[in-house]
């Protein structure tokens, strides 16, 4: 039966080409014929491809052909178990026992796509266009070829009769609008009295099917004629082939007796040498198996030798050698199949001792006695177990270190205690039983020599801590060394080999005999020698015995093998240990520099954890106040021993613990609060019993004014024997300038250095100490306005009025304090850091409300004298006897002021001050002679007032220091007569006008 492969265009070099090339042209409306069931038993499984080629004896020998067909298409596709047509369709075609089934794919039928023929369609594509365009320019004449394209045409017209829609590629009964149109349900309906017409309209659609049958049967079995000659001729060629095949044969024979005759005489000997030869090497290399087998037998006997000496290293590597024979040079040896897991709980075991090592190392290291020996504690232990724990990975090793740290610097404190409790005999250790308590009850001297013991202990502690981890450190710098060195070697080594194995001839011939490359048994011949002689290095000789157990510690018995490449290299530890580095170390240059910063973090960790137990015991010692009662000297010392120690920990690490620093700072706010709080209510005691007026000054006071004028702000030192000869001055000197002063401003002076000499001692606290002595100068400037400006003192104190003496006296006390302002701002800017310089702000302000204060005062002495002028020149008359009572009084009073003030204040600023006294009186005065109308006209009353004013200024000029005091008194007649003319002009242009 025809398939859809057998339908295909015929081959290339048939006589029919030129028609069926003719007839594929997709350019023509053709449709493909569906291809009919197979009955056929076997079916082509070769490529499309081979489908367009010509026929060949070889290939299509076994492809099915036509021939093979045993039923013929009539056959197939009618029924020949049926006695006659049967009107219905379905039994008719197929049968009484037709069952509607799916259909199994054939497995010898390959599945096609349209990709099979797309190669085949590239190949034609162009012959078929040069077809093209010869066919239009020479048309077909050959009576042949008209015979074809007659039958062809009658073909295609009886092939036309059939509907288009049994020509569809998706032709499927299955869909209900195909079936309904092949076969319409009205000729199978017999109800109703139509049953006769129905039954003929069966008959006749079933007529009309076979016609369509016999039409398709026509086309196919001539498409079959047309590939006839091809399958005759493939027939007569086999007989041919089967000729070709049997001389084949007999020639094959012949050539493999010739060459089993070669084998025989050329090659069975050699072979037979070389099968010697390497039976030799293996032989040999059995040999050397066994003394290695000898040799890893002993590998436990000898870690066990090396373990009681606590050599972790030398067993570690033995271990790993032996591990790396049994896996490279011993595997599969049955005998050895326990020994790699043995070796692996070896291994941890000794990670387990190489731990519990560590810390009694540690343990004993750091627990020594403190003295000043700050040496390492069995340098050469402390290597070796590095060696090995980093050998393992055990990096954890550094934890341990760390904890008994922790506990060390626990038991230094409390050692340090009992110690110094045990000396003193107030304290009953049976009655305070806790020993937080009995160090309570030790006083300040006691506990200052305890805290300087415990950080001179932790000190030396610090110090051996770091020695320690250098040792450490080193050993991890010099792993990392030999790892970057090892990488370097190996780099040229790999670029030495490529630019051999560039220059070596990569031909290489090999021969094969049975299943063993010739050329290695050579090569293996060349290399025994080498590795006998590596063998007999690495075992005495070779032809020794295997060692024994009694020979177990000598150096042949190692397991050294040729393929452990296990080298060493010699390092130096800043303590003078040499070392030595294996290769086989398994950490990365990342985890090793990990490993170095941890230990520097460790050393760090080691200073906190010193500062954090000292916090601890401040604190400890502080919960009943205990340092928040300490006087100046005593927290000062404190806290330079602490700050001293904070000093020493960073030399030792390289890094500032803040815990303690921060416990400092935060005992400093506390003192600092205090220390204020203290001298600001002894200043406003002070303030409260000041009587307001001029005392003597010390000759101490008088001392610390001259030491603040060499540029010194500090506290100079008592000297007992000369004040006492030198008597109270009257007054305080300052860079040659007399102030009068009162008590209070002498002890604010003194306070005043104090604040400065405790941010000398304790510069942690000079933002805190700015802002607390700027807080007590605006406090003694406000108070001092209260009691003075503000009248006070008459209530504090019982003061029965504030004086002028009293108002001066304050002002001259401002104006010193102003004077130091300068210089204890320079004094903060020197100790406080540039970013906070905005702070000094506060000595602008201060000084601006200072000066302000003190322009109120002067106000306040012309007011009081300007109230005078203007009582007494109210009732002042012109009038005999000259001078007059009023001028009188005036010059008294002005001399009482003068009396007053100046003994206290400087000359310059009594002569300002007068001189502003002298223009109240001059306002007081014009305006009273402009109500008596006297003017500048020469007249007696002009007599008078002129007598009066010269009595004024006579008795002003001649006071103290006010000689030279110009007056100007004539304004008073100048601005007089004016007015006089003003009014004589309106008065004579009031005449006018009438």
């Amino acid at each position: 039966m025809a398939s859809s492969h057998s339908s295909s265009p015929v081959p290339q070099g048939s006589s029919s080409d030129v028609f069926f090339k003719k007839e594929v042209d997709p350019s023509k409306h053709i449709q493909p014929v569906p291809s009919l069931p197979d009955v056929c038993p076997k079916e082509p499984t070769g490529d499309s491809h081979s489908l367009y080629v010509a026929p060949s004896l070889v290939t299509d020998q076994h492809r099915w052909t036509v021939y093979h067909s045993k039923v013929n298409l009539p056959a197939a596709l009618n029924d020949p178990r049926l006695a006659k047509r049967e009107s219905d369709f379905f039994t008719k075609t197929w049968g009484l026992d037709f069952v509607d089934t799916e259909v199994i794919p054939s497995f010898y039928l390959p599945q096609i796509s349209k990709e099979h023929f797309t190669v085949y369609q590239q190949e034609i594509s162009q012959r078929e266009k040069i077809h093209e365009r010869c066919k239009n320019i020479c048309p077909p004449k050959d009576t042949f070829e008209r015979t074809l394209l007659h039958t062809h045409d009658k073909s295609r017209t009886d092939l036309e009769q059939v509907p288009k829609i049994f020509m569809k590629p998706d032709f499927a009964l299955d869909d209900s609008l195909t079936f309904n149109s092949v076969l319409p349900w009205s000729h199978f309906n017999t109800a109703g009295g139509k049953g006769n017409r129905d039954a003929a309209s069966s008959k006749l659609l079933q007529e009309k099917l076979s016609h369509y049958l016999d039409i398709v049967e026509v086309n196919i079995a001539h498409q079959i004629s047309l590939r006839s000659e091809a399958f005759f001729h493939a027939m007569t060629s086999q007989h041919e082939l089967q000729d070709y095949l049997k001389k084949t044969s007999q020639a094959v024979k012949m050539l493999r007796d010739k060459i089993a005759q070669i084998d025989k005489v050329m090659c069975e000997g050699s072979l037979h040498i070389l099968r010697l030869a390497l039976t030799r090497n293996n032989c040999v290399k059995v040999y050397n198996k066994l003394k290695l087998m000898a040799t890893v037998h002993q590998t436990q006997p000898t870690v066990q030798v090396l373990l009681s000496t606590s050599e972790f290293v030398g067993a570690l590597d033995l271990i790993a050698t032996t591990q790396e024979v049994l896996q490279q040079e011993l595997q599969g040896i049955h005998s050895f199949r326990h020994l790699g897991s043995q070796l692996c709980e070896l291994e941890k075991l000794i990670d387990k001792m190489m731990i519990a090592e560590f810390s009694t190392y540690s343990h004993s290291d750091l627990n020594r006695p403190l003295e000043d020996d700050c040496q390492v504690l069995e340098e050469e232990r402390l290597v070796s177990l590095v060696f090995g724990l980093l050998k393992q990975r055990k990096l954890n090793f550094l934890e341990i270190y760390g904890e008994k740290m922790i506990i060390t610097a626990k038991n230094i404190i409390k050692q340090c205690v009992i110690n110094k409790v045990s000396q003193i005999e107030e304290i009953d250790t049976d009655v305070v039983v806790k020993l937080a308590d009995q160090m309570r009850m030790l006083n300040f001297p006691q506990w200052f020599e305890l805290l300087k013991d415990i950080f001179s202990k932790f000190t030396i502690f610090l110090q051996r801590v770091k020695a320690t981890l250098n040792i450490i450190h080193s050993v991890v710098l010099s792993v990392l060394d030999k790892n970057q060195r090892t990488r370097e070697l190996e780099e040229i080594s790999q670029q030495k080999n490529a630019a051999k194995d560039n220059s070596l001839d990569t031909e290489v011939a090999y021969l094969i005999h049975e299943g063993m490359f010739i050329s290695d048994a050579f090569s293996e011949g060349e290399l025994t020698p080498v590795a006998v002689d590596t063998t007999s290095q690495r075992n005495a000789s070779p032809n020794s015995e295997p060692c024994s157990s009694d020979s177990v510690s000598e150096p042949e018995c190692t397991t050294d093998s040729s393929s452990s490449k296990e080298q060493t290299a010699s390092s130096a530890i800043p303590g003078g240990v040499d070392i030595l580095v294996s290769e086989d170390m398994r950490l990365t240059d990342s985890e090793l520099g990990k490993l170095a910063n941890n230990i520097q973090e460790l050393l760090y960790s080691a200073s906190d954890i010193c500062h954090d137990r000292a916090v601890k015991f401040l604190m400890s010692r502080a919960k009943d106040g205990f340092l928040e009662k300490l006087n100046s000297m005593e927290f000062i010392t404190l806290s330079r021993l602490m700050e001293t120690f904070i000093l020493d920990t960073e030399q030792i690490c390289g890094r500032k613990s803040m815990s303690l620093l921060g416990a400092l700072q935060s005992q400093a706010n506390k003192f600092v609060n205090r220390f204020h709080e203290e001298r600001k209510t002894k200043l406003s005691l002070l303030l409260d019993n000041e009587r307001w007026k001029q005392a003597d000054v010390p000759a101490e006071f008088q001392d610390l004014v001259d030491s603040i004028s060499d540029g010194k702000i500090a506290l100079p030192e008592k000297k007992s024997g000369a004040t006492e000869e030198r008597k109270p001055a009257e007054v305080l000197i300052v860079e040659g300038q007399q102030y009068a002063v009162v008590g209070t401003v002498l002890l604010l002076i003194r306070i005043i250095l104090e604040y400065c000499q405790c941010v000398d001692n304790i510069p942690s606290v000079t933002t805190d100490m700015l802002t607390r002595l700027s807080d007590l100068l605006k406090y003694f400037n406000s108070r001092t306005c209260q009691l003075v400006l503000g009248a006070g003192a008459l209530q504090v104190v019982g003061l029965k009025t504030i004086t002028t003496k009293n108002l001066a006296l304050s002002s001259r006390c401002l104006q010193l304090i102003v004077h130091y302002i300068p210089v204890i701002r320079a004094h903060f800017e020197a100790r406080l850091p540039p970013k906070q310089y905005s702070m000094l702000r506060h000595f602008d302000h201060i000084t601006k409300d200072y000066h302000d204060h003190i322009a109120e005062i002067s106000a306040k002495l012309v007011a009081i004298m300007d109230s005078l002028f203007d009582k007494l020149l109210s009732k002042y008359e012109v009038k005999a006897p000259v001078p007059s009572a009023c001028f009188r009084n005036i010059c008294k009073q002005m001399t009482k002021m003068h009396e007053a003030i100046f003994d206290l204040l400087p000359e310059e600023q009594t002569q300002m001050l007068f001189l502003r006294i002298n223009a109240s009186y001059k306002l007081h005065l014009k305006k009273q002679l402009s109500h008596l109308n006297v003017i500048n006209d020469g007249g007696p009353q002009n007599g008078l007032v002129t007598a009066d004013v010269a009595f004024y200024t006579g008795n002003l000029q001649a006071l103290k220091g006010l000689k030279d005091l110009d007056l100007n008194m004539a304004e008073i007649w100048e601005q007089k007569r004016l007015l006089w003319m003003c009014v004589q002009t309106k008065t004579r242009e009031k005449q006018n006008f009438f």
